[in-house]
């Protein structure tokens, strides 16, 4: 991470949104080093309830022995498979033996969807994720996660589609919590013009969040490109003081 950009960011963050929540990233590394490995799982655990640590300063480190969650093993990279019957736990269910949990209507159409996913090259290594004022010279963040209000979803919003002719800068596709905070940004990352993603939509993770906040997930191509956008946006402007005096 270039440090002077980091503090960039840091600056016109405190300057256009006040004290709002700092984001997270995430990166791989083949060693994490000193970072706090995240705690085994006792049974099934949520990787977006443990990000909470993160939110407040305490970067871990996460690998496929940690995480447990067979959906986040594969959206984070960790394996191709998916739990038995998946197309139907995610639908309808299989009457008097599994429960379904009715995100999709059908199997059929759970199936279109994972024949079209592609797997996060993790390849072994550890997920570390890391408030982004916590960035070192070392660190080489894939992409920057903000946790946010609807106040700051509209800035952030707005300055994804500051430069986007078509106003599609930023996507909502269906897709877990951690899928849309990792999996989503990470393929976004190697477009040539990446989108910002909208998440948090997941019933099932919405317990590890307050009620009034979402995900908003940026490639660090897309996002670099944003803060330099800031001084010249909208920010600047008395329309958005009015926003930014109740953040």
């Amino acid at each position: 991470m270039d440090i002077s950009f980091r503090n960039s960011f840091l600056e016109k963050w405190s300057k256009y949104f006040g004290d709002s929540e700092l984001p997270i990233t995430f990166f791989y590394v083949e060693d994490p080093g000193d970072t706090a490995r995240a705690n085994l799982p006792d049974g099934h655990n949520c990787i977006v309830c443990e990000l909470g640590l993160v939110r407040k300063g305490r970067p871990l480190a996460w690998n496929v022995q940690s995480l447990g969650c067979g959906g986040a093993r594969r959206y984070l990279g960790y394996t191709d498979q998916m739990r038995p019957n998946f197309e139907f736990f995610l639908s309808q269910g299989i009457p008097g033996e599994l429960e379904g949990e009715r995100y999709i209507k059908t199997p059929e159409i759970v199936k279109e969807i994972m024949a079209k996913m592609r797997c996060i090259p993790a390849n072994g290594r550890y997920i570390i994720f890391k408030r982004f004022d916590q960035l070192t010279p070392e660190d080489d963040p894939a992409a920057v996660i903000f946790f946010a209000k609807p106040d700051v979803l509209s800035g952030l919003f707005t300055l994804a589609n500051f430069d986007q002719p078509d106003g599609n800068g930023v996507i909502a596709p269906f897709s877990s919590g951690c899928g849309a905070m990792v999996y989503q940004a990470w393929f976004q990352g190697e477009q040539e013009h990446p989108k910002a993603i909208l998440g948090m939509f997941d019933v099932s993770a919405r317990p590890c969040v307050s009620r009034d906040i979402l995900s908003f997930s940026v490639p660090m191509k897309k996002f670099k490109t944003m803060v330099g956008n800031m001084d010249e946006s909208f920010l600047i402007t008395e329309t958005w003081n009015t926003v930014k005096k109740r953040l």
